[in-house]
Formats: structure tokens, C-alpha cells, sequence
């Protein structure tokens, strides 16, 4: 097996592969508009919801194959 080449090589879908990246995408919306539009709970709400993006990418970065 190459370096670049999974331990599965069968194709992925569009869901498989875009399913993560859509509900990412969709929090930080709502954290984006949460934290403009709100005040006391909505913030905190906003605050939540923009670490989310954060968090992925942590995750991201400590889980990668070497």
C-alpha cells in the first residue's frame, strides 16, 4: 500500500464526504449570527458554537497519520 493511499480505497459519496464540513459550516453560522444579533445567553451561546470550528481543526491536528 502507497503513503497516500487509505487503508479503505473504495469511493466515498458526497454525504460521506461533505457531511462533517456542513453541519461545521452551519454552527459557525449560528454562532456568528447568535453573537451579533443576541445579548446575555445568545453570546454565550455564540461563543459555544464559534469553538466548535476550533475544536475540528485541534482534533484534526492531534488525530493525523505521520
Amino acid at each position: 500500500m502507497r503513503a497516500y493511499e487509505s487503508r479503505q480505497s473504495r469511493k466515498r459519496t458526497a454525504i460521506e464526504v461533505f457531511a462533517w464540513p456542513t453541519v461545521i459550516a452551519a454552527v459557525s453560522l449560528f454562532g456568528l449570527i447568535a453573537a451579533l444579533i443576541g445579548h446575555g445567553g445568545y453570546d454565550m451561546l455564540g461563543a459555544l458554537a464559534l469553538l466548535v470550528p476550533v475544536a475540528a481543526g485541534a482534533w484534526a491536528w492531534m488525530t493525523r497519520r505521520r
